[in-house]
């Protein structure tokens, strides 16, 4: 049965990354001065994923769509990324954001759909948004 997964594993990531190639979002337009100003705003952040893990894509779309130039630490290949993923982060779980804040703390936010929130929350173009009123909760 093992066998049986990596052979559909084998099969299906190239589809799915070719289906992501050819879908993928586009960058949005920005001045270079407010490009700079998001990427200084990011420069906190570390993405731990895999490569053709479908739920890291979900992940880097979100990040593309934004607009975020956020630092992708390979923990599939690159056994330092892995090593401190587990050892910091306490789990061998991708995709993960590592947060770390002005005042030194590390944060490790777990989960495709809560990372592309906090992304969303952080980063997202909120001036088209409309704004919910208080009392129509």
């Amino acid at each position: 049965m093992k066998y049986f997964f990596k052979a559909i594993r084998l099969i299906l990531q190239p589809v799915i990354l070719f289906i992501d190639w050819v879908t993928r979002p586009s960058w949005p337009k920005r001045s270079k001065e407010e490009q700079k100003s998001i990427d200084e705003k990011t420069s906190n952040l570390a993405l731990y994923q895999f490569y053709a893990c479908p739920f890291c894509i979900i992940t880097r779309r979100a990040m593309r769509r934004l607009g975020l130039n956020i630092e992708i630490r390979d923990a599939q290949n690159d056994p330092k990324w892995e090593q401190e993923l587990v050892e910091q982060g306490g789990k061998r779980q991708v995709p993960c954001l590592r947060i770390s804040t002005e005042d030194g703390k590390v944060e490790w936010l777990y989960e495709s759909k809560d990372i592309k929130h906090y992304l969303e929350q952080q980063y997202g173009d909120t001036g088209n948004a409309p704004q919910m009123n208080a009392d129509k909760r």
